[in-house]
C-alpha cells in the first residue's frame, strides 16, 4: 500500500485559519510539522488469530503449554494499555482443542485490538504485549493481531497511538452493528494514525510508563486493602473475632425486630424528578435524574430518606439491597422498592451496611425469592421481616460498624487517588499524543 502524501494531508484547511507555528493541519487535526500521518496498513500488518471460546480454555497446566488472550480479558481484565505477560496469569488452550490449528505466537511489541463488543465504548480497545519471554501465547477470539513490520513505531509506544483523541473518535465511527458492535479488517486498515519521530515516541512512552508505575502501585495497595477488609468483615460480622470489651452472647433476631417497614407514599410528580434504582451484586443505589413521569404508568411512588434500607424485591436474590446515603435522600421509587428504617434500640445502620453484603445474607435472600422465570424471582416482603440472623447488641454492632467504616474509608481514599492518577494520565496523554506538549530531547 502506498504511503500517504503528508504534504497534501497538511493542506486541508482554508487560508483564513491561523495555524500555530510548528504545526500543520491534518485529517487528524493540528499536529507538529515533523509528525507523519499514515494509514494503519502502512504501519501494521494484521495477522491471523484463533477463535477459541471460554469453553476451550483452562487455568490448569496443559501439555501443549499454549496460552490464549481472549477478547473478554482485554475488555474487562487488563486495565492498562501495556500488558506485562510475566505478571498476568493467562489461560491455557485445552489439549484436545489444538488439533489442526496454526498459530501466530505473540511477540513483544505486538498489539491486540478487540474487533467486537456489546459495549460501544469497548470496541477497538487495544493492548501492547511485553515480557513474553519463552511463553507461547496466541491471540484469541474477536481480536486483531497487529504487528509493526514497517519499523515506524517504538516498543512501548504503539498502544498509545490509539489514545490520540481523533483516532479514538475514528475507531468508534468505523464500528458497525446494533446489539454487537464490530470493526472490519478493511476499515481498520484505512484508519489514519499520527506517527511522531521515533526518538519522541520513546520519550513519550517513558513519561507515560512512569504514570503507569504509579498507578500500578496504587492498584496493589487497593488489592491489599480489599483483602484486609474482607478478612475483617468475615471475622467481626460472624463473631469469630470480638472487639475489646464485648463478651455477651449473640442472639438470634428476626429482621422484624430490627427494622420498621416505612413506605412514604407520594403522588407521582407532574414534572421531571430524581428516580432511584438498585444495582445487583451489592453495588448500591444509582440515580436517574430528570426522570420523565410519563415513562411510568403508576400514579403513586415512594420517597427514600437517608439511612433507609432499600430492597429491590425482583432482584433481592442477586443482592440488590443497599442503605441510602445523604445524596439519595428525596429520590423516588416504585412499590417494588420497599424501604425500612432501623430500630436504634436493636440495630445499627452502619453495621448493617456491611452485614447485608455478606454471602451468608445473600443466601438468605435467595431462599425467600422463589421462582425460576429468567432472573425475575420476587422476594416476599413478609418473609423478609421473618428472616432470622445472629447479631450482637446494638452497642457492639455500632462499634463493629465504626471499625469496618474506618477501614472502608481508607480503601476509598486509595480508590479516589487511583481515579485522580488515571484522569491526570489521560489528560497528559492527550497533550503528548497531539504534540501540544513536546518532550525534551537530551
Amino acid at each position: 500500500m502506498m504511503e500517504l502524501d503528508n504534504s497534501s494531508i497538511a493542506e486541508v484547511t482554508n487560508c483564513s485559519e491561523v495555524i500555530p507555528e510548528g504545526f500543520k493541519k491534518t485529517l487528524l487535526g493540528l499536529l507538529p510539522k515533523d509528525w507523519n500521518v499514515d494509514c494503519f496498513a502502512d504501519v501494521f500488518e494484521l495477522m491471523s488469530t484463533n477463535s477459541f471460546s471460554r469453553d476451550n480454555l483452562t487455568y490448569e497446566p496443559t501439555s501443549n503449554e499454549i496460552q490464549n488472550i481472549h477478547y473478554g480479558d482485554i475488555h474487562s481484565t487488563f486495565e492498562s494499555e501495556i500488558l506485562d505477560c510475566s505478571i498476568h496469569k493467562l489461560p491455557f488452550i485445552k489439549d484436545e482443542c489444538i488439533k489442526n490449528q496454526k498459530f501466530n505466537f505473540l511477540k513483544d511489541g505486538d498489539l491486540l485490538i478487540t474487533d467486537a463488543s456489546e459495549d460501544y465504548e469497548g470496541v477497538g480497545k487495544c493492548i501492547e504485549l511485553k515480557n513474553i519471554g519463552s511463553a507461547k501465547i496466541v491471540p484469541g477470539l474477536h481480536t486483531f493481531l497487529a504487528r509493526d513490520n514497517s519499523n515506524k513505531t517504538f516498543n512501548g509506544f504503539r498502544t498509545y497511538i490509539f489514545n490520540n483523541p481523533q483516532v479514538t473518535i475514528d475507531l468508534k465511527k468505523i464500528a458497525t452493528g446494533i446489539s454487537v458492535y464490530s470493526i472490519s479488517k478493511k476499515n481498520l486498515e484505512k484508519l489514519l494514525l499520527p506517527i511522531p519521530p521515533k526518538f519522541e515516541q520513546q520519550r513519550i512512552a517513558k513519561v507515560l510508563s512512569t504514570w503507569d508505575q504509579a498507578i500500578d502501585t496504587v492498584k496493589k495497595s487497593i488489592v491489599a486493602l480489599k483483602k484486609r477488609n474482607q478478612g475483617l468483615e468475615k471475622m467481626l460480622l460472624t463473631g469469630e473475632k470480638r472487639l475489646k470489651g464485648f463478651v455477651g452472647i449473640w442472639e438470634l433476631k428476626s429482621l422484624g425486630d430490627m427494622l420498621f417497614y416505612t413506605p412514604r407514599e407520594v403522588d407521582k410528580p407532574k414534572k421531571t424528578f430524581l428516580a432511584l434504582g438498585l444495582r445487583s451484586h451489592g453495588k448500591g443505589i444509582f440515580h436517574k435524574p430528570n426522570f420523565d413521569p410519563k415513562a411510568i404508568a403508576m400514579e403513586k411512588l415512594y420517597e427514600v430518606k437517608e439511612n433507609d434500607l432499600v430492597v429491590n424485591i425482583t432482584f433481592a436474590w442477586e443482592q440488590a439491597i443497599a442503605i441510602a446515603s445523604k445524596n439519595d435522600a428525596g429520590g423516588l421509587v416504585s412499590h417494588r422498592f420497599p424501604t425500612y428504617v432501623f430500630n436504634s434500640k436493636t440495630a445499627d445502620q452502619l453495621y448493617f451496611k456491611f452485614f447485608i453484603l455478606q454471602s451468608f445474607f445473600k443466601s438468605r435472600l435467595e431462599l425467600i425469592s422463589p421462582g425460576g422465570a429468567g432472573r425475575n424471582r420476587v422476594m416476599s416482603k413478609k418473609d423478609f421481616l421473618k428472616l432470622e440472623v445472629r447479631v450482637p447488641i446494638a452497642e457492639e454492632q455500632k462499634a463493629i460498624g465504626q471499625v469496618l467504616e474506618t477501614a472502608n474509608l481508607e480503601l476509598n481514599k486509595y480508590e479516589r487517588k487511583l481515579k485522580m492518577f488515571q484522569e491526570q494520565k489521560k489528560g497528559l496523554m492527550q497533550q503528548l499524543l497531539t504534540g501540544k506538549i513536546r518532550v525534551k530531547v537530551d
